[in-house]
């Protein structure tokens, strides 16, 4: 049987709720019957549709108990408002696990790859202990994602890493105010959710820097020296009395990257770690990724993590789905490589992704298959167009757009770079699908609200279809 997580009277203390129906204890916590376990608590939120209505569904698929704010069938904790409840037992969750090493991740771009790489050290770190390291579970990073990560933790956690986003200015203040973090890094800052802050970036910097409000006493902030906002983001740091520890490309960073090579399926990063060199390999093929391996060499060593440690967690951590996953698509003429980047886009993670697609080496084309950047504000048809520039220096032969965002793209291309334009998505896939031949390397991305994931699953389908090499 497993360990019990949170028994009905710690439930109780933490929430300052009451008991309704037989004591229990759960082994996990759930706010979404569909991926609920045995065991779990099942919590009943609020929203578009409110969580206690799915309490009968939640005790049939096992759970234990739930948290709820009226009268429902079976043991629960009753209290007057759920998801002040979860806060509360995520903050009891933090406190009864004084000995844990706690981590913070924000930024732009690269959060949830960032945080996982980070929670792959601290894995390696407890030698294969169960639950010594914690983190979030995809993007679990908004005000409902980081208590409910918090409640999941364990009392024997050793360390633990968690994803905090935002999408306006004051929403990360009180996430980290939750989780009291050892160690914060800001990624990058970069124009996105724009259209929420009249400031523009300023405003996303700032919002990003309030991730060092909770700090610990002597905390670190680990930012990126290179960024035209480090100046604010490291006031703000050592205004919380954090130690500043910095990464970038330049002279005098804490973790400073030489380089960063291409070989195969695998990229060497060539490094100075406080002034001594490394050399190592990682899995991931993004140019970007070489400062996000500073970033958290930096992040793992100021939660405890042994530098051999961290170096093997880089060299086998794989590109999350949607974010810079590779697939040998095999055809019966041959195959191409697809480069899946749909889970979103922004500026930066765009040129990134550009810079990375014009590395490849490949025997046949480069192709773009680009959807819209969302929430840009008014200033969004210009970033689209701005994409030409990143384009044409990879030296990018194909590009296909999708959206009425991306049409500023479209007519920012010369006639040899177009591939095709679509309104949709949907309606794209079938013009980049019959693009796609023997020896291309297609990338696909977009925001995850203009579906670039459909023309990444039409691409992949593709294997399917033909049975692979015959």
């Amino acid at each position: 049987m497993a360990e019990p997580l949170w028994t009905a009277d710690e439930i109780v203390a933490a929430t300052g709720g009451k008991l309704a129906g037989k004591p229990f204890f759960a082994t996990g916590v759930s706010i979404d019957t569909r991926t609920l376990e045995p065991g779990d608590l099942f919590v009943a939120l609020g929203g578009a549709r409110d969580g206690h209505e799915f309490v009968d569904q939640a005790m049939a698929s096992g759970a234990a108990g739930v948290l709820a704010s009226r009268q429902v069938f079976g043991s629960a904790v009753m209290v007057d408002d759920t998801l002040a409840a979860l806060e509360r037992l995520g903050v009891a969750a933090r406190e009864r696990a004084p000995m844990a090493r706690r981590g913070a991740v924000t930024g732009s771009v690269g959060k949830t790859s960032v945080t996982q790489a980070i929670m792959a050290g601290l894995s390696l770190a407890g030698h294969g202990r169960k639950d010594s390291a914690h983190s979030s579970v995809k993007s679990y990073n908004n005000h409902i994602g980081v208590p409910l990560t918090l409640a999941r933790m364990r009392r024997d956690t050793e360390r633990a890493v968690f994803e905090i986003g935002m999408n306006h200015a004051g929403e990360i203040a009180p996430l980290t105010a939750m989780v009291r973090p050892h160690a914060a890094v800001v990624t990058n800052v970069g124009p996105v959710h724009t259209e929420n802050f009249p400031d523009g970036e300023t405003g996303v910097a700032k919002a990003k820097a309030e991730i060092f409000e909770g700090l610990e006493p002597d905390g670190v902030a680990v930012l990126d020296a290179d960024s035209p906002w480090f100046g604010l983001l490291a006031e703000a740091a050592q205004k919380a009395g954090a130690e500043v520890r910095t990464f970038g490309r330049g002279e005098g960073c804490d973790a400073r990257l030489i380089d960063f090579q291409l070989e195969g399926d695998h990229a060497v990063v060539q490094a100075r770690l406080h002034g001594e060199s490394l050399d190592f390999p990682i899995l991931q093929t993004g140019a970007h990724w070489g400062l996000n391996a500073m970033a958290v060499l930096l992040m793992l060593e100021a939660l405890d993590v042994t530098l051999s440690d961290s170096l093997a967690a880089l060299g086998s951590f794989e590109p999350l789905e949607g974010r810079g996953a590779e697939t040998a698509i095999h055809l019966k003429a041959g195959g191409f490589t697809l480069i899946d980047e749909s889970f979103n886009a922004n500026p930066l993670s765009m040129a990134a992704a550009i810079a990375t697609l014009g590395a490849r080496k490949t025997a046949g084309r480069r192709i773009a298959a680009l959807t819209d950047m969302l929430e840009l504000g008014h200033e969004a048809p210009h970033f689209h167009a701005a994409l030409a520039e990143p384009l044409a220096a990879a030296k990018v032969d194909l590009v296909f757009c999708a959206g009425p965002l991306m049409k500023s793209l479209w007519d920012a291309l010369p006639p040899t770079r177009r591939g095709g334009y679509a309104d949709t998505a949907a309606e794209l896939s079938p013009l980049v699908v019959r693009a796609a031949e023997s020896g291309d390397v297609v990338m696909v991305k977009g925001s995850k609200g203009s579906k670039a994931s459909v023309v990444a699953q039409a691409l992949a389908a593709l294997e399917r279809r033909s049975g692979g090499m015959g």
